[in-house]
């Protein structure tokens, strides 16, 4: 896969040449963007940072960035205000304006973009924080509607307008299902023990109320979010991995057109 995007990034690069030559514009190439979807607990993360490392070894770009679209969910307070607490991760949670404006400064070349950061143990927007980006070679942007459209004329623009390829990570809802209730009973032993950890109020409940509670958050939000918003995107995905109750990849669909 990483030969694969190395190849893309070429071509990318030889087309904005071209252009910029047509234009009489000799700037800097802007980043190639990479978007990497899919549902919650499926493994985008470690996906993501894997091919990070990996298309950072190629000498042509070894600069290699990874952003997540956590950072640009409304702050708790927002959500709250507007009801939608128990929909965070849903399209609805998300700033897509600040989002959208994110990669609209990237993709111009801007020699410093910033974006918010997103702590998983207080559950919330960290204010004052951010990551910058400084013109890396290539953007990976990692998210759970990365690949969203939303209705009909609903937005002038979307966030996969300024992906140069797309990743979808599929497997079946009973195996993420089954490892998102595994993410939880190991959080449970440590992210959640810190005193600080908006979920601290979890790290007491045994074995068995933890299992509970995990299928009932997966039925109400994530399992919801993932039929109702993320999975019908699956389609628009570049490229299409899909993985096996151990995590091994058991297919890859490759879009031609």
């Amino acid at each position: 896969l990483s030969r694969l995007l190395n190849l893309h990034v070429g071509a990318v690069r030889q087309r904005q040449q071209a252009t910029d030559l047509f234009l009489g514009d000799p700037s800097a190439p802007p980043p190639v963007v990479i978007g990497i979807a899919g549902s919650v607990a499926v493994g985008k993360s470690t996906f993501s940072r894997i091919l990070q490392a990996l298309l950072a070894r190629w000498p042509d770009h070894p600069k290699v960035d990874l952003v997540t679209t956590d950072g640009f969910l409304h702050p708790n307070r927002v959500l709250l205000e507007r009801g939608i607490m128990n929909r965070k991760g849903f399209p609805e949670s998300y700033d897509t304006r600040r989002l959208l404006q994110f990669l609209r400064e990237v993709k111009s070349g801007a020699a410093q973009v910033s974006a918010p950061v997103y702590s998983h143990v207080v559950y919330d927007i960290v204010d004052g924080d951010e990551i910058e980006v400084h013109q890396p070679d290539i953007l990976i942007i990692e998210g759970l509607n990365v690949l969203q459209t939303g209705p009909t004329g609903s937005a002038p623009e979307f966030v996969s307008d300024y992906f140069d390829f797309s990743i979808y990570i599929h497997a079946d809802e009973n195996d993420i299902r089954q490892w998102y209730v595994e993410r939880f009973l190991k959080l449970r032993e440590t992210v959640f023990q810190d005193p600080q950890s908006f979920f601290q109020h979890f790290a007491h409940l045994t074995q068995e109320e933890a299992i509970t509670t995990a299928k009932g958050i997966w039925r109400e939000i994530n399992g919801r979010n993932l039929v109702e918003n993320i999975l019908p995107t699956k389609h628009r995905a570049s490229l299409t991995l899909t993985k096996g109750a151990n995590h091994r990849v058991t297919g890859v669909e490759l879009r031609k057109l």
